[in-house]
Formats: structure tokens, sequence, C-alpha cells
């Protein structure tokens, strides 16, 4: 139970983290969209995802199934951020946090399921 709650709490940070960078518009997310070329309208909706998310995972401890819909949304967000990652032309250091984020997400799916 301690390793699902510890795992819970860091993937919400790790979705919380950038949702707010987004919802807050702060300069190093607007930068980022336009380097992706994403309008920045388009690009504060993933903020709204990631916050979702984020809900959901900290809701998958009173109910799981709203903890594995999240994390499923969050491996699809973060396959699509690897592949706009890539043609953006990043190197794979660039996109480690996303990596990271994926991780989480599919140990968090693991625990989840497996309790």
């Amino acid at each position: 139970m301690f390793a699902t709650i510890t795992i819970t709490l860091l993937l919400a940070a790790a979705c919380l983290v950038p949702a707010a960078g987004k919802l807050l518009a702060l300069p190093q997310m607007q930068a980022s969209a336009a380097h992706f070329g994403i309008p920045w309208s388009r690009y504060r909706l993933i903020g709204i995802a990631e916050l979702a998310a984020a809900g959901g995972i900290l809701a998958g401890l009173a109910v799981p199934a709203f903890g594995v819909l999240a994390a499923a949304g969050m491996i699809a967000l973060l396959g699509v951020a690897l592949f706009v990652h890539r043609r953006a032309g990043d190197s794979p250091r660039v996109a480690i946090p996303a990596f990271v984020a994926l991780g989480l997400s599919v140990v968090y799916l693991a625990l989840i399921t497996t309790h």
C-alpha cells in the first residue's frame, strides 16, 4: 500500500507541475508551445487534461477505476508528447520529463490494477 500511495503522489505531482505551468501561462510553456508549433490556446488545453489526470489519479486512492482511466489517459498524452518531441527534432535528453512521467504512469497502472 505504501508503494501505491508513493507512486500516486509522485504521478499526481508529475501531472500538476506542467499543468500549472500551462494554466499560469508561464513563459517557458509558451516557448514550448511555439517550439512544437502548437497554438497557445490548444497547448493550454493540455494543461487542463493534465490537471484532470492528477485529480483522477488522486481519486484512484478511493475508487481505483478513476485512477486506471486517468493513468491510461496520461499514457496516451505522454505517447503523443514523445512523438511531438521527436517531430520537433528534440534529443531524448530533452524529453526526459515525458519519459519519467510515462514510466510513473505505467508503474502506477501496474500497481493499482494488482490491488
